[in-house]
């Protein structure tokens, strides 16, 4: 019964998240994708703060993968923040 919960809860956060992220206009995708690089940023630290606790092998490679997914998508966030905040500035002429 609980498997059943978590897969009722996992479905309903990601038609939720694509709702949402659907609505946005392009206007405000630079200030939610800061504030998306500063949640997996406290992501990355939790991570890196279970990853070596020494609770298992599984849960060495957990918390690894953890470190690595939130900080591919913490870097790759700020490219594109940074990419769209250069379409904002004067070009110099």
């Amino acid at each position: 019964m609980e498997a059943v919960f978590l897969m009722f809860i996992l479905m309903l956060s990601i038609f939720v998240g694509f709702e949402l992220i659907n609505k946005v206009p392009a206007t405000l995708h630079t200030p939610l994708m800061s504030g998306a690089n500063a949640i997996s940023g406290i992501t990355v630290v939790g991570a890196v703060a279970l990853a070596g606790t020494g609770r298992g092998d599984l849960a060495n490679w957990l918390g690894a993968a953890a470190v690595a997914l939130a900080s591919i998508n913490v870097v790759g966030g700020y490219m594109v923040t940074d990419r769209m905040l250069a379409m904002f500035k004067k070009r110099g002429g």
